[in-house]
Order: structure tokens, then C-alpha cells, then sequence
């Protein structure tokens, strides 16, 4: 009987295979059910064989964020911008922010640990995708004129929008999933009507608004209240 090759006897397990078999697996179940000897399996690996590419848990966690940012920088790569008619940084911080939004929707088990895991990995060894998106927004900040202070209270404003709205959306957790109506569905109807009157009626409304447009319409608010760069030479002189 000939013995069955894994993956890796025939050359095939690598860095990204062993992130996008992370990224399913979460998709598909969630965080809790990540664990090296799970993913693993799903490779048909001995575990031993991962630590190669991922040495432990928390190495793994911090994959899925370096393959999160890979995406956001693939989707940007990918839907114009950069050139002799690069849009203006307003238009950019938009771009990045539709880009964020939609990687978020497509793997919303990973989007809290990509607003936490930051706090706990020092700037220098944050997976280097991140680093990327990051030296991006500065770079186009700065190229628009912004001194240093400014740069970085729209930088910080800027995330701290994008991923507030991300995590807040209408990505509410499902009590009853078979329930058609919005206020049964998220088991609003065991809140005292007394008590959580504005909960009872507002809530619903986040299982039918827009999210993505209310997160750019806020996001024009937020940059309206911000200085005027005094050059933005760099964009061809375009504010917005």
C-alpha cells in the first residue's frame, strides 16, 4: 500500500496556505475555534509540521491580522489610484476606508482582533501589511501638506471612525436567526419597554441602514472639521 503524501512531503504547505486555512477556519467558525492542532487538521499536517510557518498561537494570531492588511493593500492595488492623476487625500482616505470596510465584511470573526491585537504587539513587530496600509495613509497625509501634528490627529481620527463604525454596524448578535422581524431577531422584546424605550425602537434600524455609506457620510463630517493642508501640490491641488 502506498502511503499518502501530506501537503507539506510534497512541497506544498507555505506561509500564506497555513494563513488562508486560518482565515476559512475563522470565517467559518470563529476565533474559539482556532487552535493549532484544528488548523492542522484542516491542512492534514501533523501539527509539529505549522510551526515552521506559525511558532504558537499568538504567532498565528498575528497572521490572521498580516493576512487581513494583505488583503486591504491588494484591494488598493487593485482599484486604481497612484499615477500622475492620484486622486486628492480626501478621495484617498476614502478609498482606504471602502477597502477596510469591505475586507471587514467579508471576515467580520477577525475585524475585533485587528482593532485589539495592535495593543498588544509593539509598532515594530506588527506584521509588515499593516505597517504598509499605515506608512501609506501618513505618506499621503504628508504629501498634502499637513505638518507632522496634523498628520497624525487626521490619522487617528480617521481609524478610530473606520473601525468604531465597523464594530458597532449592524453586525448585531442574532437571538432568534429564524425570526423575520428585526426586533424579535435580536431578542429586543425581552428589554423593558419602560426602561429601554430608544433601545427597543432604534435598534432594529441597524439590520436596514446603508452601513458603508453612513461610515463614508460620517467620515466627510469628521474631515470637514479638519485644517485645509497649504499645499497639496503632490495631488494636483484637489482638497477632496
Amino acid at each position: 500500500m502506498v502511503e499518502r503524501e501530506s501537503p507539506e512531503k510534497r512541497g506544498r504547505l507555505s506561509r500564506p496556505l497555513v494563513l488562508d486555512a486560518a482565515v476559512s477556519l475563522v470565517d467559518r467558525e470563529g476565533l474559539g475555534a482556532l487552535t493549532m492542532r484544528r488548523l492542522a487538521a484542516e491542512l492534514g499536517v501533523e501539527s509539529m509540521a505549522l510551526y515552521r510557518y506559525t511558532p504558537g498561537k499568538e504567532a498565528l494570531l498575528d497572521g490572521l491580522t498580516e493576512a487581513y492588511f494583505t488583503e486591504i493593500n491588494a484591494r488598493l492595488r487593485t482599484s486604481g489610484g497612484g499615477g500622475p492623476d492620484e486622486p486628492g487625500w480626501r478621495t484617498e482616505l476614502r478609498r482606504i476606508a471602502q477597502a477596510f470596510a469591505a475586507v471587514a465584511h467579508a471576515h467580520p470573526e477577525i475585524l475585533p482582533l485587528v482593532a485589539t491585537r495592535p495593543l498588544a504587539v509593539p509598532v515594530s513587530r506588527r506584521p509588515a501589511p499593516a505597517l504598509e496600509l499605515t506608512e501609506h495613509i501618513l505618506a499621503v497625509l504628508g504629501r498634502a501638506g499637513f505638518d507632522d501634528a496634523t498628520v497624525l490627529t487626521i490619522y487617528r481620527t480617521f481609524v478610530a471612525w473606520n473601525l468604531g463604525c465597523l464594530l458597532v454596524d449592524k453586525r448585531q448578535v442574532v437571538d432568534n436567526p429564524d425570526e423575520p422581524d428585526p426586533a424579535l431577531r435580536l431578542g429586543l422584546h425581552r428589554l423593558s419597554a419602560t426602561e429601554y424605550p430608544r433601545l427597543r425602537t432604534l435598534v432594529p434600524r441597524f439590520a436596514d441602514f446603508d452601513d458603508q455609506a453612513e461610515m463614508l457620510a460620517g467620515l466627510d463630517r469628521l474631515l470637514d472639521g479638519m485644517p485645509e493642508p497649504p499645499l497639496d501640490a503632490f495631488y494636483g491641488g484637489g482638497g477632496s
